[in-house]
């Protein structure tokens, strides 16, 4: 690896850092305040989108993806949970799934 790699994949560990804590918070106050949906959304598109190109640059060069694309994917998965747990716990998620209280 050399020394632009062992960086990315460095900001991916920091940035990948702070989502179990934020999965682990939701899950454990089951509410969404502080939170926006557009903004988790957004961080999840940029994941996919940096997975796509290492994924489009491995193929084009015809190598093996590299170890970073397991950082990537990663980090989507846990905020793709973060997600969902918003949308389940949101004011609209509880009324929708018929659960109006927090318990």
């Amino acid at each position: 690896m050399d020394t632009p790699q062992i960086l990315e994949g460095l900001m991916l560990v920091c940035f990948g850092a702070a989502w179990p804590f934020s999965i682990l918070k939701m899950w454990r106050v089951r509410r969404t305040e502080g939170k926006s949906a557009v903004f988790i959304a957004v961080v999840l598109c940029g994941y996919v989108f940096g997975l796509a190109a290492k994924l489009l640059a491995s193929a084009r060069a015809g190598v093996p993806l590299p170890p970073i694309c397991f950082l990537y994917g990663f980090n989507a998965l846990l905020v793709s949970i973060d997600l969902a747990m918003y949308l389940r716990f949101s004011p609209r998620g509880r009324l929708a799934s018929g659960t109006t209280s927090v318990e």
